[in-house]
């Protein structure tokens, strides 16, 4: 992924916050398997809902 600019890097969204996140370098072999996008969303590994009901 050579010369490519930020705002063209693919996405996906956290399993756990929903948040999206963006691609890393240091993410460049084991992107299919990345699934949260913080030490603190990989630790909680519960999924929560986007929206909760009040």
């Amino acid at each position: 992924m050579k010369n490519v600019k930020k705002q063209h890097l693919p996405q996906k969204p956290c399993h756990h916050c929903g948040r999206p996140f963006t691609w890393r370098k240091k993410w460049e072999r084991v992107w299919d398997e990345v699934k949260y996008c913080s030490d603190r969303c990989r630790l909680a590994k519960s999924p929560s809902p986007a929206t909760s009901p009040t």
